[in-house]
């Protein structure tokens, strides 16, 4: 017993040898890899732009470099707010190298939460595209601080100034700690002010290569034409911008996202896969009917689950349909419904409109009950709140302690979704604890629209749910109590007037409320009528 346990001493007795036999994990590592490996290959289309991997290397290292000569380094935060551009792909690498953080803003932000993203990350450079250069301005004029604008297009292009100004030749310096932060991304969540969620380096890279092993392998060397329908703003693109530099694909960048442009790209561009909300999984559909018949392209969709209608269909267009879930502060998917050859074919639609498993590479992914953390029973009717653990989750909530531990309060990460488990182990989702709605890709957080509302003289009390949506998966829907006489129509320019579009409301119905016997509103009734409307 005695030499057994000191064998068992012994082979953990080896000390880590940085350089040798670890080396912190980076996303980094895949970009410097592609400009070897595949360096004559197309990275980037974007119109009559084409980019090699070594090209597209050479402007994020000057990007990087540039930055560095702007004083940016770690601990700085570059918020950029672009499309899905060349720039924007720059971007997700070359303010890493700088050594500094990325922010992406989200394009549809009012200029108030525009300024508010701004100065909470405290923020050293703004990158902006020139059509949001009115926002941008407008919300720089509200701060004490404005950091400097760096406008990208238009007939003084200050970003291809600013890439000149680097030396793609300087030295770069991957993170010493891979735990330090590669991005800031802001989710608005459930309350008023977005929370802005800090993700790190080691996250960033298992999700890139989750992604490649959920996409059912991505193929290598140009074999992998990755349409950009997903904005690039939302959870750094998923991580796709390190799965392509890791399997040398090509990011065909579509700046706005319709049946067109997307058909275009099919028939010009060869896509092979793409990524989106269940509305961009609707256009995909159009656009391989029209464009891509007979082919076979693969997409990921997440957010509200798609209808079981919907993946027919996409099926019969030729579009395999991979669903998704999981977090900003999950980098984004991090469960998949993964496909089993034993499901009956009738059961197929209904079993791939779950949440699924978790992510190859990315840890745990459990249904917990809310008060001990202990998992329920794989029965299909226990309800409990899913939770996340493992690589693909974030640092924290930035400058918010308390936010930070409610979100980590069961010894994992708390997502404030409620579901089930089936016999399967696949989890299922029943209900959101937090009244989210899903609209378009985009979360609308039901307590701001409520608030909005509010606001009008004649609203007496309201409460606003999501109705399911062919198009946009869900929207919102406010029924509303009044104390004097007022339209549907002007409640919604009312809305329209204060509130993001996507977050809205596109429906509204009068009349009383229902109340528990403690005069708390039944929402779950107004779900029920919000689904038969």
């Amino acid at each position: 017993m005695h030499r057994l346990a000191v064998r068992r001493l012994s082979v953990n007795a080896f000390p880590k040898r940085p350089g040798a036999n670890f080396i912190p994990l980076t996303p980094l590592a895949f970009i410097d890899r592609a400009r070897h490996v595949f360096a004559d290959g197309p990275a980037v289309v974007d119109g009559d732009r084409t980019r090699t991997w070594a090209e597209l290397y050479d402007r994020c290292a000057r990007l990087g470099d540039a930055l560095r000569k702007q004083g940016c380094g770690r601990g700085d935060v570059v918020q950029c707010m672009l499309d899905n551009t060349a720039e924007m792909v720059e971007a997700q690498q070359g303010v890493a190298m700088s050594g500094a953080t990325l922010g992406s803003v989200n394009t549809r932000l009012d200029a108030a939460t525009v300024a508010y993203v701004l100065e909470h990350s405290d923020a050293r450079l703004f990158i902006a595209d020139e059509r949001y250069e009115a926002t941008c301005r407008e919300a720089l004029a509200t701060l004490e601080n404005p950091p400097p604008l760096v406008v990208v297009g238009g007939r003084a292009d200050g970003y291809e100034a600013l890439v000149a100004s680097g030396d793609a030749a300087a030295p770069w310096t991957p993170p010493e700690d891979e735990w330090d932060a590669l991005a800031l991304n802001y989710t608005s969540g459930t309350t008023g002010r977005p929370k802005g969620v800090v993700v790190h380096h080691r996250g960033a890279y298992v999700q890139a290569l989750s992604n490649a092993i959920d996409f059912g392998g991505l193929p290598a060397d140009g074999g992998t034409r990755y349409l950009w329908t997903l904005p690039m703003f939302h959870c750094n693109g998923w991580g796709f911008p390190s799965t392509l530099a890791a399997v040398g694909g090509t990011n065909v960048c579509l700046r706005d996202v319709t049946v067109d442009g997307i058909a275009h790209a099919f028939a010009e561009q060869g896509v092979t896969h793409l990524c989106g909300a269940p509305i961009v999984v609707n256009l995909a559909i159009q656009a391989m009917e029209r464009a891509a018949p007979g082919r076979r392209i693969r997409m990921m969709t997440a957010g509200a689950a798609p209808a079981a209608a919907t993946l027919r269909r996409a099926a019969a267009a030729g579009l395999d349909v991979t669903h998704v879930y999981g977090m900003t502060e999950t980098f984004g998917p991090a469960a998949v419904c993964e496909k089993r050859s034993t499901w009956p074919a009738s059961d197929i639609p209904a079993k791939t409109a779950r949440q699924g498993v978790a992510h190859a590479a990315g840890g745990r992914l459990d249904v917990v009950d809310p008060d001990t953390g202990a998992p329920v029973p794989r029965d299909g009717q226990t309800m409990g709140e899913v939770v996340f653990g493992g690589n693909v989750v974030m640092k924290g909530y930035l400058k918010d302690e308390a936010a930070t531990a409610a979100a980590f309060k069961l010894g994992a990460l708390a997502s404030g979704d409620l579901a089930v488990k089936d016999e399967d182990g696949y989890v299922a989702i029943r209900d959101r604890s937090k009244d989210l709605i899903i609209s378009g890709g985009e979360n609308v957080s039901s307590l701001s629209v409520e608030a909005a509302l509010m606001e009008h003289d004649a609203v007496a009390l309201c409460a606003v749910v999501a109705r399911p949506d062919e198009k946009w998966g869900e929207t919102p829907c406010a029924f509303v109590e009044t104390t004097e006489d007022v339209d549907a129509a002007e409640l919604l320019a009312f809305a329209k007037a204060r509130l993001p579009k996507f977050a809205a409301p596109k429906t509204v119905v009068f009349g009383e409320l229902p109340r528990t016997s403690t005069g708390k509103i039944q929402k779950f009734v107004l779900r029920e009528r919000a689904r038969e409307l």
